[in-house]
């Protein structure tokens, strides 16, 4: 059965193919748009599909428009409720209703030829689910699923067994635990729906002094769900202007404050769950389980042996979790995803043939590994392009920037490269089988970057560039499975420097996607000041370009 997922009524508008149970390509829009995020969450938005990301997947795969046998749309509009109803403060939120109702009909127009009975409304809680609970490493097992909203709830808990979902408790908007990060992360002067994550950072600079008064309001309910009234965020600190170039204290120990309820609420919610179903396994997708601190704390404090946190956490993922729960439903047995590398990828001969017509020198060295570990050594930055590109936000050494993570000058020289704010950490990757000799207090492996773990203090001199302020690092850890090029390389470094471990940051610059094909590699190798870029096996020096670099 060929099922195309797609996700498109938010925002990180997506899509995913399924092919008899086997994921074969999965991507977002903003990949091929450039435009982050592929638009943002209005309502006037809500009918944009995204047609570059559907074309490609159905192209991966050899497959027409007619060969679909469903198209699997993460949103149910049966589900919704009028928003005064909800709660929710958005006299156009009904658009989202009316475009949802209307997708058939969207969706056959972007591909022609598309019998338009064959799309089927997924519920958008249920598409996260199946991200997770499908994908993961086993189809029986607990499932937690948190974010801003879907069509009336903000949170599913629920269980898998052999593929089966059984929803156990959910939480009806306008609680929700994502629309309440979200407007922290608006007062805190950044972009709501897109910024969380500087949230996160922001938080380990603080001190959450502020828990107590929060939890008055915001708390776990005992029963699998929790209450989550928006509170006035001036009580603690003053609204921080999107231009400000600096932040107070008092922003700091506010996110400190929200971030320490969060970890609190979810790991309430994943204990009960537990309780229900005894599992020794829990999945979890949804915006909010890409914090990856809240992450952590549900490993360590729960009584779950093992926690997956699908890849493409946020609402890209329900696109994949769609088509999956279509599948199942057809009786259709999944493969499990064993790599987020489900995106675009390109041969080395047309690699070779973009960077001809560019007129850009570059050579094929027999020993890649050696000759970047090399600029490495020397402190570079290495612009990295190799294999297919990755499902989801994280840069997991596919498409990533690389540097020396033994120079803490590097953190601010990386966040210039990518035009970030200087409180935010860059992260580092290192060898699965040496990552227990550095880090500790959160699973390993931790393939995809979604926990964080302590650095040991023997180390935190030696690999300063990666040591965030609370003395903590979000590890990526790399085998000769997962990426073995990537795996040559840190072998290759750690020979010339006796660190196994390398600074790995998304391959873009600030506010824009994540690099995709040759086209955005070669324009951000020419703007940005970055030593090297490899193509596949292929490399290119700045020296030779343009004179100067390593």
């Amino acid at each position: 059965m060929k099922v195309l997922g797609v996700n498109a009524v938010f925002h990180d508008s997506s899509a995913a193919l399924v092919v008899d149970g086997v994921v074969v390509a999965a991507a977002e829009e903003e990949r091929f748009s450039r435009r982050k995020h592929g638009k943002r969450p209005v309502p006037f938005a809500a009918w944009e599909l995204p047609e570059l990301a559907m074309a490609w997947c159905l192209e991966e795969a050899g497959a027409t428009v007619g060969d679909l046998d469903a198209v699997a749309y993460a949103y149910d509009p049966a589900l919704c409720r009028d928003a005064a109803e909800m709660g929710l403060d958005d006299p156009w939120d009904h658009l989202r209703t009316t475009y949802a109702q209307r997708a058939p009909g969207f969706l056959a127009a972007a591909l022609p030829g598309l019998d338009p009975s064959v799309v089927v409304h997924v519920p958008h809680h249920v598409a996260h689910a199946a991200s997770s609970g499908l994908a993961g490493p086993s189809t029986t097992g607990s499932v937690l699923v948190l974010d801003g909203r879907g069509e009336r709830a903000s949170h599913l808990s629920g269980r898998y067994t052999d593929g089966k979902l059984d929803v156990l408790a959910t939480t009806d908007l306008p609680h929700s635990m994502g629309l309440l990060y979200e407007s922290l992360t608006e007062h805190l002067g950044f972009l709501r729906s897109s910024d969380e994550f500087k949230v996160m950072a922001m938080a380990s600079y603080g001190t959450p002094r502020h828990l107590a008064e929060l939890r008055e309001g915001v708390h776990a309910t005992g029963d699998g769900s929790f209450v989550a009234p928006e509170p006035d965020w001036t009580r603690w600190a003053p609204r921080r202007s999107p231009d400000a170039e600096d932040w107070l204290p008092e922003h700091a120990d506010l996110a400190a404050s929200v971030q320490a309820l969060t970890q609190e609420v979810l790991v309430d919610l994943a204990t009960w769950l537990h309780g229900r179903t005894g599992d020794t396994l829990l999945t979890m997708a949804g915006g909010t389980a890409l914090n990856c601190v809240a992450n952590t704390v549900i490993w360590r404090e729960t009584p779950f042996e093992s926690v997956w946190v699908q890849p493409a956490a946020g609402d890209s993922g329900t696109a994949l979790g769609a088509a999956l729960s279509v599948a199942v439903d057809h009786g259709d047995e999944i493969t499990p995803v064993a790599s987020p590398a489900l995106g675009r990828g390109f041969s080395d001969d047309a690699l070779a043939a973009w960077l001809d017509r560019a007129e850009v020198p570059f050579t094929t060295p027999e020993d890649l590994s050696g000759e970047v570990a090399d600029v490495l050594a020397a402190d570079g930055v290495i612009a990295w392009f190799s294999g297919r590109s990755e499902f989801g936000p994280r840069a997991l050494g596919y498409r990533s920037l690389l540097a020396h993570p033994g120079h803490a000058a590097n953190v601010e020289r990386m966040n210039d490269v990518k035009g970030r704010e200087q409180f935010r950490p860059i992260a580092p990757m290192v060898l699965t089988e040496r990552a227990a000799d550095i880090f500790s207090g959160g699973p390993i492996p931790s393939p995809y970057m979604l926990f964080v773990h302590d650095v040991d203090p023997a180390w935190r001199e030696r690999i300063p560039a990666v040591v965030h302020v609370d003395g903590t690092a979000r590890i990526q850890t790399v085998d000769d499975t997962t990426n073995p090029a990537v795996a040559d390389l840190l072998r290759a470094f750690e020979e010339r420097t006796g660190l196994p471990v390398l600074v790995n940051t998304s391959l873009n610059t600030a506010g824009r996607p994540m690099v995709d094909d040759p086209r955005d590699a070669l324009e951000l190798f020419g703007s940005a000041p970055v030593d090297a870029l490899v193509l596949g096996p292929h490399l290119v020096r700045r020296a030779a370009l343009f004179g100067g670099g390593r």
